[in-house]
């Protein structure tokens, strides 16, 4: 397997993609479909962003708990 691809391939994998996602990509790198890789990509990073934005929304929620905790047992 060529370097580059492995690491595209270790890489997505590292990132937690499954086996579809991580064949598609070596498809388009064994096409020479450079800018349709890309786009893949693209769609992968913005799925991890949206992960990543509702993990956020989570860790708010807790921060807000713990506030709200720490608050009531300041008034005891």
């Amino acid at each position: 397997m060529n370097v580059q691809k492995e690491s595209l391939v270790i890489a997505l994998s590292d990132a937690g993609f499954g086996q579809e996602v991580i064949e598609m990509a070596e498809r388009l790198w064994e096409a020479g479909r450079t800018k349709d890789l890309i786009r893949h990509l693209r769609v992968c990073r913005c799925e991890l962003m949206d992960i990543l934005h509702e993990s956020q929304k989570r860790v708010d929620r807790v921060d807000t708990l713990i506030r709200q905790t720490e608050k009531a047992m300041e008034t005891k």
